[in-house]
Parts: structure tokens; C-alpha cells; sequence
């Protein structure tokens, strides 16, 4: 039963998941909290999610699934751990966490996805475009901010724009040495949680085969899903994005419980750092389907 009293916030299970998830997320961001009544906290989770969804006033809306009584979909979701957040937008599965955030985190991990309270929305529509900003040289970027730096030791904002900056030249070292020293408030930033993910496929690849190996790996046995995820880190991380991703979803295809979800997990840390939003949301859509069959 939904609580009238809450009028952005339901109860999904597997027979309404398609209309009531789905479809009406091509409309409206759907936040899907998977949760069960024995998980503690879940109990700290859920009343955050309600309140944010109260909040927004119909910015998204909050599908909630008892996994014990919803185990056909959480096994579609190859839920393992409780609670477990899933963002599906227009129709995608689009994003995810586990475990409970504080509520600060939950309103970037909806801000990172343009989805703010209805008030802000006003308010970010009534604003003149902005001109484009024109492209930066990452190698003048990183020179200007190791002086900004020199100037303002005391600001670890700087350190993390140079973090940024030297991975944009391939120096991963410095930038994780970076990375390292940042406040806990700058350690949460979405920034940082991308450049993480881009320092985690790099560090994949520290003993990895080359990618003619690993290609003929999979000529020879094209279930080697080992391989596929190796070559995939190489592609992406060479700058083919596509290759990776194909990779990553040829995976899903064969076998999405490999490696306790691996294909999954990487097609999401692919997302945060590949910049092409098309190719991005094609391969989401990709992805759902794959879930959800």
C-alpha cells in the first residue's frame, strides 16, 4: 500500500515496475530504494530519501522494493547488499550506490544528474545561456594552478583542480598523491569521484597484457570475460570509449554475474568519465535493457 500523505514516494514491485518505473521515468526521474525490514540501515536511508523526495516536490519521484518480498527484482538487479539506490531516468538505468549516504551526498548524487528541487528549476531556466567557454590546455592549466598554489597553499580546492589538471597530461601519480591529501568535504566531490574512477581503470592495467594479447585471447575463446573487461580498461583508457563500452556490455550479455557484477560495475565507472553524453546514454539504455530482462 502507498501512504497518501506521501504523494512523490510508492511501493514497486515486479508486476508494476515496467509502468510505474520504467515508462513513468520518461517522464520524471524515478530514485528505486532497494530495501528490506531487518537492514538497520536502511531504516536511517529510507526516512533521508522520503524527506529529499518531499523536498523536491515532484522533481523525482521514490520507488521503494522490499527485497525480500521483490526477489525476482533484485535479482535483476543483481542486488547483493541492502540498501542499494538505483537512478532510472528516461527510461535508463542510469546510476546507482550502495549503502546509506547522509543527506548532503544524496542531493549532489541528484544534482550531478540535473534533477533539483522544482524552485531551482525556476530559477536555472530564467538564467541567459552562458557563452561556451573555450577549451583549456591541460598542460598551461597545471602550470597556472602549481602557481596558484605556491600562492595560496592553504586552499585544497587548487589541489584538486591540479589533480584534475594532471590527469588530463597522464601524469596519474601525481594526481592520486593529490587526490589523497584532500579534505574529507573535497573527497566526496563528484570531481574527485571521477578522477578516482579514471585512476582505477588506469591502475587496471599496471600488469595487463597488451592489447593484441588480450585480443587474441578472445578470438580463441570469446568467453574469456577476463579479457573482455582487460581489453575494455585499455580501449577506454586509449581513448576509444565506444571499444570499452562494447566490451564492457558484451560482458553483461554473456554472463552480468561475472566477477560479482563486474560488467555492470565498470559500465558505470565507464559513465563518470567518458564526456561524450550521447555515447554515454546510448550505452545506458544498453545497459538497462540488459538488466531488465
Amino acid at each position: 500500500m502507498n501512504d497518501t500523505t506521501k504523494p512523490h514516494v510508492f511501493d514497486a514491485t515486479a508486476a508494476t515496475f515496467e509502468d510505474t518505473v520504467i515508462r513513468a521515468s520518461l517522464e520524471t526521474p524515478v530514485l528505486v530504494d532497494f530495501w528490506a525490514t531487518w537492514c538497520g540501515p536502511c531504516k536511517t536511508l529510507g526516512p533521508l530519501l522520503e524527506k529529499l523526495a518531499a523536498d523536491y516536490n515532484g522533481a523525482f519521484v521514490l520507488a521503494k522494493v522490499d527485497v525480500d518480498a521483490e526477489q525476482e527484482l533484485a535479482a535483476a538487479f543483481q542486488i547483493r547488499s541492502v540498501p542499494t539506490v538505483m537512478l532510472v531516468k528516461g527510461g535508463q538505468l542510469v546510476d546507482g550506490f550502495p549503502g546509506a549516504l547522509p543527506e548532503g551526498q544524496l542531493r549532489e548524487f541528484l544534482t550531478h544528474h540535473g534533477i533539483a528541487p522544482a524552485e531551482a528549476e525556476a530559477a536555472i531556466e530564467d538564467e541567459a545561456p552562458a557563452e561556451a567557454a573555450a577549451p583549456i590546455d591541460p598542460h598551461a592549466e597545471v602550470m597556472r594552478l602549481r602557481k596558484a598554489i605556491e600562492a595560496a597553499p592553504d586552499q585544497p580546492e587548487l589541489k584538486l583542480d591540479l589533480a584534475l589538471a594532471l590527469l588530463q597530461t597522464g601524469a596519474a601519480t601525481e594526481a592520486e598523491h593529490l587526490l589523497d591529501t584532500l579534505p574529507a568535504n573535497l573527497a566526496t566531490d563528484d570531481r574527485t569521484v571521477k578522477a578516482r574512477a579514471r585512476l582505477g581503470f588506469a591502475a587496471l592495467l599496471k600488469d595487463a597484457p597488451p592489447a593484441e594479447v588480450l585480443h587474441a585471447a578472445i578470438a580463441a575463446d570469446p568467453a574469456d570475460l577476463r579479457a573482455r573487461h582487460l581489453l575494455g580498461v585499455r580501449e577506454l583508457v586509449a581513448g576509444d570509449a565506444e571499444a570499452g563500452l562494447q566490451q564492457f556490455i558484451e560482458m553483461l550479455q554473456r554472463d552480468r554475474s561475472f566477477g560479482e557484477g563486474l560488467a555492470r560495475k565498470s559500465l558505470i565507472d565507464a559513465f563518470r568519465v567518458v564526456e561524450d553524453e550521447d555515447l554515454v546514454s546510448r550505452y545506458r539504455r544498453k545497459m538497462s535493457s540488459l538488466l531488465l530482462v
